[in-house]
């Protein structure tokens, strides 16, 4: 035990020993480094006091006198809180190259560098342990005091100067008003602009006119949301736009009137174009409806209300697009879901479908209509959906579709081949019996056959027939066109009555009849073609 209380003292020694080493090194170190500034600034006491002395390590301040300190403060604002911007700013028309020049110091070792503007300063800089020490220094009869007010009044006139040219220079009207209201300054711009409109002879008299007479209140504006003022026309000139910026401060309001012209002729001419877009969506049969990057109905016309039967009351209250289309669910203008939670789905896939630009269906209504319905993508992440009742179209469509299966229907009962082609030679329609008698594939369609593959299938199952050969041209207009009959014989000894006959639109119609019995010529007409193949078999 007596051993181990012993361990402890003598590890509570070392650890105090050691701290306190410790501590005698970092004073040793301190004592050091200030006899290092201390050796830099000067080796008698006051050395600095009055004259501007810096010491800088790179751009970072180490120390500067109290004159250097009071020479700072007289920097122009806007330099920030880095010493040596502020520095190069007050020396700036006595010493514009100063960052230049003191570049080399660590190489020169010194230098001594006269002012541009004042034969009297110059500028003292030395390379010192790592440190550039930087002094001023006045050969004239001035107090170091005069001199470094002289060097802060000469910044503070330049940076007065610069203000001033640049608000003489600014092309928008900038003023004061003090708290009654009245305008005890103001730039170039709103002089000139008074000028032109409030006074007669153009001359300007003290005080100056308040152009501005809507801000009777005077506050503060928001700067994302500026006041928009107009100064009317008359004989100065047209109606001005200005949005207006106001500060508030201890001595009043600092104003600012950008113009706004461009912006308000863009804006009417933008309400202009939405106008007349308006008056034409509201005469389209149409209806429209545009929602917006968040999906809330942005636009809609008045047959949107005819096609959906939703009140113009409900639609000017932006829903949704899912609102929109549970609304056209409960007003039966859409397509009857199996179960709510497929068209739940289905809202998502109609969105995605519009956003790309893809979406097109036919929306078959429980009360017979047909609407046709579009989804177009529009900028800004918009999308437009389009109504279209196409119930009259689909029906019509439809009985046209009806004729003409009838139309086939009866072609197909009768027992005659008949085929018509077009004025271009191109098979348009053709029966059952022409397709089993000429070997028509049921798979191939009848717009996909021409005359040369016409005429090919005759001849492998027919004997050879002058008409084959002038056919084509009889198609196409070339030969006169009249009723034309002949005879064919097959390959298997059948024969058959061949009649073309001409339809309007240059179409042709060609019938193949079983002939019955022996017969050798046609039973109707002597025609054209009918003495050419009569000639041709003798």
């Amino acid at each position: 035990m007596v051993v181990d209380a012993l361990f402890g003292v003598v590890l509570v020694a070392a650890s105090f020993g050691s701290a306190l080493a410790a501590l005698l090194l970092v004073r040793i170190w301190d004592s050091r480094r200030a006899a290092q500034v201390a050796h830099v600034f000067g080796t008698e006491p006051d050395a600095g006091a009055d004259v501007p002395v810096f010491l800088f390590e790179d751009d970072r301040l180490v120390n500067a006198s109290d004159a250097g300190h009071a020479l700072l403060r007289g920097a122009p604002a806007g330099q920030g809180q880095n010493p040596w911007a502020q520095l190069c700013a007050v020396l700036h028309r006595g010493f514009p190259d100063l960052s230049a020049r003191l570049a080399r110091l660590a190489q020169d070792g010194a230098m001594v560098i006269p002012s541009r503007e004042d034969p009297a300063l110059e500028l003292r800089a030395e390379w010192r342990s790592g440190l550039a020490r930087i002094e001023l220094a006045d050969t004239s009869r001035f107090e170091a005091g005069d001199m470094i007010d002289r060097l802060a009044l000469r910044a503070m006139e330049d940076e007065l100067a610069q203000l001033r040219s640049m608000l003489q220079a600014a092309p928008a009207p900038i003023w004061r008003e003090d708290a009654e209201g009245s305008v005890i300054w103001a730039n170039r711009a709103y002089l000139l602009l008074a000028a032109a409109r409030e006074t007669e002879a153009g001359v300007l008299t003290w005080p100056l006119p308040r152009l501005f007479h809507r801000m009777e209140h005077r506050q503060e504006t928001d700067p994302a949301d500026p006041a928009e003022l107009v100064l009317p026309g008359g004989e100065a000139g047209p109606a001005r736009h200005f949005e207006l910026h106001a500060f508030r401060d201890a001595d009043g309001m600092l104003m600012m009137a950008f113009p706004a012209d461009r912006a308000a002729r863009a804006t009417a001419a933008l309400k202009s174009f939405t106008q007349t877009l308006t008056k034409t969506f509201a005469h389209l049969p149409v209806g429209l409806a545009v929602f917006d990057q968040r999906r809330r109905l942005h636009l809609f016309n008045p047959a949107l209300i005819d096609l959906t039967g939703i009140g113009p009351d409900q639609l000017a209250q932006r829903p949704t697009l899912e609102d929109f289309l549970d609304r056209l669910r409960l007003a039966k203008r859409i397509p009857e879901p199996r179960d709510y939670r497929t068209w739940r789905e289905g809202i998502v896939r109609i969105e995605q479908a519009a956003c790309s630009g893809t979406y097109e269906e036919l929306w078959p209504l429980p009360s017979g209509q047909t609407y046709r319905v579009t989804g177009r993508p529009h900028p800004d992440g918009a999308i437009a959906f389009l109504f279209e009742d196409i119930t009259a179209e689909i029906s019509l469509s439809r009985r046209f579709r009806s004729e003409i299966e009838t139309g086939q229907a009866v072609l197909d009962a009768m027992e005659d081949a008949v085929a018509v082609f077009s004025a271009g030679g191109v098979l348009v329609m053709a029966n059952a019996a022409y397709g089993r008698l000429w070997g028509l594939s049921p798979d191939e369609s009848p717009g996909e056959i021409g005359m040369s593959e016409a005429l090919r299938s005759w001849l492998a199952r027919s004997h050879p027939n002058p008409l084959w050969h002038r056919l084509r041209r009889y198609v196409t207009g070339g030969e006169p066109r009249e009723i034309c009959d002949t005879v064919v014989q097959m390959h298997d000894g059948r024969h058959l009555d061949c009649r073309l006959t001409p339809l309007a639109g240059g179409a042709t119609l060609v019938r193949f009849r079983h002939a019955r019995g022996p017969r050798l010529t046609a039973a109707h007409g002597d025609g054209p073609a009918l003495a050419a193949d009569k000639a041709a078999s003798a």
